[in-house]
C-alpha cells in the first residue's frame, strides 16, 4: 500500500506558516475599565462644570477689573462701560459653547478684538474668554470655527488698530500672538487625547467582542466535534440493534450497550463544556472533570469506529508532544473518522500520525466514494473544524484524493511553535 503522507512533503511541498510577531503593546495597555463602570451622573456632572467652570472663572478675572473704574474711580467713560459690557459679554456667551461651538468663538474673537482695540490700552487683564473659547471649540470638533475666527480677527485687528495709531507696544502684539497660538496648542492638545482615548475604547471593546466570538467558536467546535461523533455512533449502534434485535438478540444488547457507553461519555463532556460556560471562575463543581483527549485515547477512538463496520487501522509514531497538540490530534482524528462513517461508505480507513519537515502530521485516508471534481471538499462543517484547529496552531489544512481510492485529510503542525 503506498505511504498515505506524500514524499512531497518532505521537500517542502506544504509549508509551514509564520507565527505572527507578536502585537505591539498598546500605549494605553493597563488602564483601568474605569470608564465602563462609571457611577451614574457622573457624565452629567462633568458635562456641567465643563460649561460653568468657564464662565465662572472668565466672569472673576475679568469683571472686577472692568469695574474697578466706574465703581472705585467713578469713570463713566465710554471706554470704561464698553469694558464693562465685554467682561460680562464675553463669559456669558459661553453658556452656547456646548450646543454652538462655532458661533459662540467667532462671536467671542469680536469682542476680545475690540477689547484689545479700546480697554487693553489701559490696566485691564487679558481677555480670558477667548482661551476658553478656542479650547472648547476645538474640543468640540469646530476646530475651522477657530482657526478662522481667531487668526481673520486678530489679522483685522492689528491691521486696524495700525491704520488707526493705536499706541501699541510691540511686546505687546508679540506676547498676545503667542497666547493665542499656546492656547490653539493646548486646545489641540486635548482634542488629541480625545480622540487617541475615543480609538483606545473602540478597538478595546473590539477587543472584547473579538474574544467574546472567538470563544464562542471554540465552544461551538468542541461541542460539534463530541456530538458529532457521538450520535454518528449511536446512530449506526442503533440500526444494529434494531437490525439484529428478533435474529441475533446478543448483538443487538452489545450494540445497546454502546450505545449506553457512548451517550454516558457524550454527556460527560458536554456537561464539562456548559460547566466552564457556567462558572464564573471556569471551574464548576458540579461538572463532571473530564480529562483533555490526548493520544492515549486514539486507540479507543479507532474501535468505536471499527465496530460501526469500518476496519481502522491506526499507526502512531509520536511518543510525546505538546498536550495542545495532542488534543488538536485527537479531535481531528475524531472527526475525520466522524466523516468517513456518515459520508464516505467506506469499508477501510488509515490513521497514521508522524513527523516530518519540522511538523506533527495527522493523515487519515478511507477507501470510500469520494466527492464530486466540482465540490468544494473544505466547506463542510466538519471539514472547518479541523482547518480551524490546525491554524490555531500554525498549521495548515489539505484534503485530496487518498491513495486508497476515497479522501485523504491530511493537517501539518508545526513543531516549533509549540515546543515545550
Amino acid at each position: 500500500m503506498p505511504p498515505i503522507v506524500p514524499q512531497a512533503y518532505d521537500q517542502g511541498m506544504y509549508a509551514q506558516r509564520q507565527s505572527p510577531g507578536k502585537r505591539r503593546s498598546d500605549r494605553f495597555a493597563g488602564w483601568p475599565e474605569r470608564w465602563e463602570h462609571r457611577p451614574p451622573g457622573s457624565g452629567t456632572s462633568s458635562a456641567r462644570a465643563s460649561l460653568w467652570i468657564p464662565v465662572i472663572v472668565s466672569l472673576v478675572l475679568q469683571l472686577p477689573a472692568a469695574l474697578f473704574g466706574p465703581v472705585y474711580r467713578a469713570d463713566f467713560s465710554i471706554t470704561a462701560l464698553i469694558a464693562v459690557g465685554l467682561a460680562t459679554a464675553g463669559p456669558l456667551l459661553l453658556l452656547g459653547a456646548r450646543r454652538f461651538p462655532g458661533p459662540v468663538v467667532a462671536v467671542v474673537t469680536v469682542a476680545a478684538c475690540v477689547d484689545f482695540v479700546f480697554v487693553q490700552t489701559g490696566p485691564s487683564p487679558p481677555f480670558i474668554a477667548l482661551a476658553f473659547a478656542i479650547v472648547g471649540a476645538i474640543v468640540r470638533g469646530a476646530r475651522v470655527w477657530a482657526w478662522i475666527s481667531v487668526g481673520l480677527g486678530w489679522t483685522i485687528t492689528v491691521v486696524i488698530g495700525t491704520i488707526a495709531g493705536v499706541d501699541w507696544r510691540p511686546a505687546q502684539v508679540a506676547i498676545t500672538t503667542l497666547g493665542i497660538l499656546i492656547v490653539m496648542g493646548i486646545g489641540e492638545a486635548i482634542k488629541t487625547r480625545r480622540e487617541n482615548f475615543a480609538e483606545y475604547r473602540r478597538s478595546y471593546q473590539q477587543r472584547r467582542q473579538s474574544e467574546v466570538q472567538a470563544e464562542r467558536v471554540r465552544i461551538a467546535r468542541e461541542l460539534h466535534d463530541v456530538l458529532a461523533h457521538s450520535l454518528s455512533q449511536i446512530n449506526v449502534q442503533a440500526s444494529v440493534g434494531l437490525h439484529l434485535m428478533d435474529t441475533q438478540p446478543d448483538k443487538a444488547a452489545e450494540a445497546l450497550a454502546s450505545i449506553k457507553d457512548t451517550s454516558k461519555t457524550a454527556l460527560d463532556e458536554v456537561r464539562s463544556v456548559l460547566g466552564v460556560l457556567r462558572a464564573e471562575d471556569g471551574q464548576d463543581p458540579s461538572a463532571p472533570l473530564v480529562p483533555e483527549p490526548d493520544f492515549s485515547r486514539l486507540a479507543g477512538l479507532v474501535a468505536s469506529v471499527t465496530s460501526q463496520g469500518v476496519e481502522v487501522s491506526l499507526s502512531n509514531a509520536l511518543t510525546d508532544a505538546p498536550k495542545a497538540v495532542q488534543l488538536a490530534t485527537y479531535r481531528i482524528v475524531q472527526e475525520a473518522l466522524t466523516n468517513v462513517v456518515r459520508h464516505a461508505k467506506a469499508r477501510r480507513a488509515t490513521v497514521e500520525i508522524s513527523e516530518a519537515g519540522g511538523s506533527y502530521i495527522i493523515a487519515v485516508a478511507d477507501d470510500g466514494i469520494g466527492v464530486a471534481d466540482d465540490r468544494d471538499l473544505t466547506s463542510g462543517r466538519g471539514l472547518l473544524g479541523i482547518r480551524e484547529r490546525a491554524e490555531l496552531l500554525g498549521g495548515t489544512l489539505d484534503v485530496s484524493g487518498s491513495p486508497l481510492g476515497g479522501i485523504l485529510v491530511l493537517v501539518a503542525i508545526p513543531q516549533k511553535e509549540h515546543a515545550e
